[in-house]
């Protein structure tokens, strides 16, 4: 698989917030975040660097074999820096902690950026349901590894989102309406 060019450069990068809807999965698809003990490390090394200041976290849920998240982005960081913090901080805590062997993750990963409201709440009903669509639970709130489940604390909308009949969305990610 071809790892997609991306444009990390800082003079690349809008002085905006940025809000990103980010999919990842584990190498050959194993099911490695199955586990609580391994769900339960990444969603501690999400809110590691949340509370590091190094993303807002929107809206998240970790499958067995990927994960979801809809986060924004300062200008003083690229989404592929953010993304880097969340997979390498995950891959060395489970190294450390379970013995994980690279690679863990799959190269690359996938984002689509959000311009309005109306598909900001699309992606977080997408994030939400996607364990009722695989049947890990009967419905939303009851999977414990999602921010669906209202155990996690989130952070509120990103600001200056455009008005939902203002832009045509382009690349949208398969499955998300």
């Amino acid at each position: 698989m071809a790892i997609p060019r991306r444009q990390g450069e800082p003079s690349a990068i809008p002085p905006t917030l940025r809000t990103f809807f980010v999919t990842s999965s584990i190498a050959a698809k194993r099911n490695l975040l199955q586990s609580e003990r391994s769900a339960s490390l990444f969603i501690d090394v999400l809110y590691h660097y949340r509370s590091e200041r190094k993303y807002l976290l929107h809206s998240f849920v970790v499958m067995p074999d990927h994960f979801h998240l809809l986060i924004t982005v300062g200008h003083e960081i690229t989404i592929e820096r953010a993304v880097q913090f969340i997979k390498g901080g995950f891959a060395f805590r489970a190294g450390k902690s379970f013995g994980f062997r690279p690679p863990v993750w799959q190269r690359g990963f996938s984002e689509v950026r959000i311009y309005d409201s109306k598909h900001l709440s699309r992606v977080q009903e997408y994030i939400a349901q996607n364990p009722v669509k695989r049947r890990l639970a009967q419905n939303a709130t009851e999977y414990s590894y999602s921010s669906a489940c209202g155990r996690f604390e989130l952070d509120g909308p990103p600001q200056g989102l455009k008005p939902s009949n203002s832009l045509l969305l382009i690349g949208t990610p398969e499955g998300v309406p």
